[in-house]
């Protein structure tokens, strides 16, 4: 009983790492090196220029992932994106690529490569 208890309770994490795997794997396909933590780091700390200014990810999402941030345009309150403070982030592949799609637009001014991509969550899922 005890046993089927904790893998009742195992069972939401295991499908939504299942998740975050399934689209790293099709990054890799494109990506020309392993994904690295590092450099998802750097990338999310770099300053890219843009037309109101220059902008990083910290400018939204906070220097601690662990923290709520605010929108930079709208003020809209973003729940922290790391998953150890939030555990739904990085759970549903569908909402990865949607906001990796339109905050690498505007954030980097471009889409994100699937390199870029694949560290940015490798870095992301160490939060």
């Amino acid at each position: 009983m005890r046993t089927l208890l904790l893998a009742l309770l195992l069972l939401p994490n295991l499908t939504h790492a299942s998740e975050l795997q399934g689209l790293l794997d099709s990054y890799r396909a494109n990506a020309g090196e392993a994904f690295s933590a590092e450099r998802g780091a750097t990338l999310w700390q770099s300053t890219w220029p843009g037309a109101e200014g220059t902008r990083q990810c910290a400018d939204c999402h906070g220097a601690d992932l662990r923290r709520s941030g605010r929108h930079a345009k709208t003020g809209k309150t973003i729940e922290p994106l790391a998953p150890s403070a939030n555990p739904q982030r990085l759970t549903q592949r569908s909402e990865m690529e949607k906001w990796l799609l339109r905050n690498c637009k505007w954030t980097l001014g471009r889409p994100c490569s699937d390199q870029e991509k694949g560290d940015l969550l490798t870095y992301l899922s160490t939060q």
